[in-house]
Formats: C-alpha cells, structure tokens, sequence
C-alpha cells in the first residue's frame, strides 16, 4: 500500500510539472516597450514605437505569434524622467510579468533602468539610447544593445573631418552629450587622425537661443589655419539650422553631424553644406526587410521611415530572434542565444557581440545633396563603412 502511495504522489507530480510547463509553454509573450512619448525626446519615442509595431507584424507575418504563442507589446511612457523610466521597467517586470523589455528614448533613462534589469534577471534591449556605458562598464549582462553606440557614431564620423582640421564640438549637457563627444576624440585617436580639437561646448539641452555658444565657437576657430569643422552632437530638436543661419561659413566654418539626424529636422536642411556619419537613412540600404518598411511606412504615414523607426525594428527583431533561437523565453536560455547572435534588420545583419552585447553593423558616411528630388530626397550616400572599419573598444561591464 505505500508503495502504491508513493507512485501515485510521483505520477501527481510528474503530471503537475508537465502541466505546468505547458502552461508556460502557450502563455503569451510579453514584450515591453518604455518610450519617452512625453518630453523632448517625444518623435524619437514615436518613431521607435512605429518601428517595434511594424518590426512584430513582417517578423511573425501578421500572425502576431512565435514559437506557437501569442505575442503581447505592452507600451509605457516614462515622459523623459529617469525615476518614471525606472519605476516603469519595475512595474513591468513585475506587475506586467514582461519577457523582454526594450527602452528607452534617451541614455539618462536607460542607465536608470539597466539595474532594474538585473533585479528582475530580465533582458532589457537598450533602444534607442546610445552612451557607450549602456555595454560598457555600467552594464551587466541582462543588457543588449541592438542600436549602434556613441563611439560608432564617432567612427563614422571621424572620418570626414578630413587632415589637419580644427574641430570644435556643440552638445547637450548630459550623459549623451558628453559620451558622444569623449566618443569622437577617442575615435580621431583610433583612427591616426592629426585632426586637432580645439573647443568644447556643453549646453543644456532645452536650450533656444544658440548666439553665445556660436559666438564662442567662432572666437575659438577664426583664426585657425587649416579645415575648420563644427561637430553637433545632439538629439531632439536638432539644433543644425539654427546655427547654420547664423553664418558659419563666413568664418570658413563647416558643419558636422555625429550619428545623423531625424527627418523632421533634416528636412530643413537643403541648401546646407553638411557631412556626417549616420547609422540610418532609409534611401542607404538595400535589401528586403528595408524595401517592405520603406514601402509600408510610406504608405501609412505619408513619410518613409526613420532613423528610431529602423532602430525600433532592429530591437523588436533581435527579441523576436533570441525567443526564436532559445525556443523558450527563459532569461538564461535568452542570455545563452543572444549572445553572439546574428539577426536581420532594414539596415541588414547586426551581431550582438558576444563580450559586451553591443551590436556590431556597418554605419554610412554621407553628404547633403545639392538638388533633391522631394522633400525627403536630403542626402547622398558616400560610402558603407564596414564593420571592420571600426574598432569599437570592448569595456569591463559589472559582473551582475
């Protein structure tokens, strides 16, 4: 007889653990995505959630479904504010029983919400901030990055400031700022560059009125012989034309975008002599996950995609796959398949970097165009940087 108890309790057992596991096994997956859809960062935040939407619907085929369960995007808004953009991710996790979340639109927000990845041991995709401590040493191994980092901006961009120039720099007075700005000094040293930077301005980012700052920028280059370079790293809204209105090229100044542009900003700009490097521009790329989101874009929104809509698309692609690869949304069997996994997206293949999680892709240099065929038609490709090109350092991140 207790014999035959024992082998009931072990059948009871062994039916409750099947039970249970399928259970999980056709629970819907729950992705979370925290955006800034509130405050300066607003169209960023937009963008990213266009691209997350679009990105679930060419990825499952309108089926909305992976590895036969149902997928659930739950969209939160942390209105540009560390605290709520922590809280928030908590909340998630928590409450919302989230698989994966991705987030958020600006690097103070992601660096508040990256220890909440580890206190849930959760992964937590970066999108589209972009500090070089997010896979560097503020880090831990909940944390991916499927967008490019401040230091491949830099990349793509030191190349353009050509010999012996004179660079100064304008941008915001905060971690995106000042990383993207140590970024570029430090890639300019990658790079051999003999370019010399010459002036540093830090500003608040809701700053209007750019006179003074332009004023001390000129007063640092004027004299300078050689190439005079104006580098603007910066968010939303782009400050670019304000100071191109103010007359650069009096001064033989010319000006430099680090990391590109939205749109919106960069419709204002024809007729201006810009340069830059950029991880995205939807006219550069050229392959058939890009041409879809071109076209569908463009169909719904009457514009084609941008830069955060593409960087949307790369992040929701990259939890998609990891899901797909790990048949499970178990966090160490993630971890286990996203580490050094290659994934499509409209820019093409990116790889998360096995060391430091950081996704490794080709960036593009380009150009204004003189003449444009529309009001989208804005820039001209000079060449794909490979990712050969950039030697993107590796950093110690925490042991969590």
């Amino acid at each position: 007889m207790f014999r035959s108890i024992v082998v009931t309790i072990g059948a009871v057992a062994a039916m409750s653990a099947a039970w249970v596991a399928q259970a999980q096994s056709s629970a819907p997956i729950r992705i979370a995505l925290i955006a800034s859809k509130t405050g300066p960062s607003e169209s960023f935040a937009r963008d990213t959630e266009r691209g997350v939407r679009l990105g679930l619907e060419y990825l499952t085929n309108n089926t909305m479904m992976v590895n036969g369960r149902k997928v659930e995007l739950i969209v939160k808004d942390d209105q540009f504010k560390p605290e709520l953009s922590k809280a928030l991710l908590a909340e998630a996790y928590g409450d919302d029983k989230a698989d994966i979340a991705i987030g958020t639109s600006w690097s103070g927000g992601a660096l508040a919400m990256m220890p909440v990845a580890a206190e849930y041991r959760k992964v937590f995709i970066a999108e589209p901030a972009i500090a070089d401590s997010i896979t560097g040493e503020k880090s831990n191994r909940y944390v991916f990055r499927a967008s490019r980092n401040s230091f491949q901006d830099a990349l793509a961009t030191a190349v353009t400031a050509g010999k012996g120039a004179n660079i100064a720099f304008l941008a915001p007075d905060y971690v995106y700022g000042r990383d993207g700005v140590k970024s570029f000094k430090d890639a300019l040293t990658a790079i051999k560059s003999d370019a010399k930077v010459v002036h540093e301005e830090y500003i608040p980012l809701s700053t209007s009125d750019f006179t003074a700052s332009f004023q001390r920028i000129v007063d640092a280059l004027k004299d300078k012989q050689g190439p005079k370079k104006l580098y603007i790293v910066w968010g939303a809204p782009n400050p670019i034309k304000k100071i191109a209105d103010m007359g650069p090229e009096r001064y033989g100044i010319q000006i430099g975008s680090v990391g590109g542009a939205s749109l919106d900003y960069m419709k204002n700009w024809p007729g201006l002599d810009v340069e830059g490097g950029t991880f995205y521009y939807y006219a550069f790329p050229k392959n058939k996950m890009n041409d879809w989101l071109v076209a569908e874009h463009q169909k719904r929104y009457k514009v084609p995609p941008d830069l955060f809509t593409a960087g949307g698309f790369a992040a929701i692609s990259a939890a998609i796959e990891g899901i797909r690869k790990a048949g499970s949304t178990d966090t160490n069997k993630l971890i286990a398949a996203m580490e050094g996994m290659t994934f499509e997206t409209p820019k093409g293949p990116i790889t998360f970097r096995k060391e430091d999680h950081q996704g490794m892709q080709v960036q593009y240099h380009f150009r204004t165009k003189k003449t444009a065929q529309n009001e989208w038609d804005l820039l001209e490709l000079v060449r794909e940087i490979p990712v050969t090109e950039m030697p993107v350092p590796i950093h110690k991140r925490n042991g969590s």
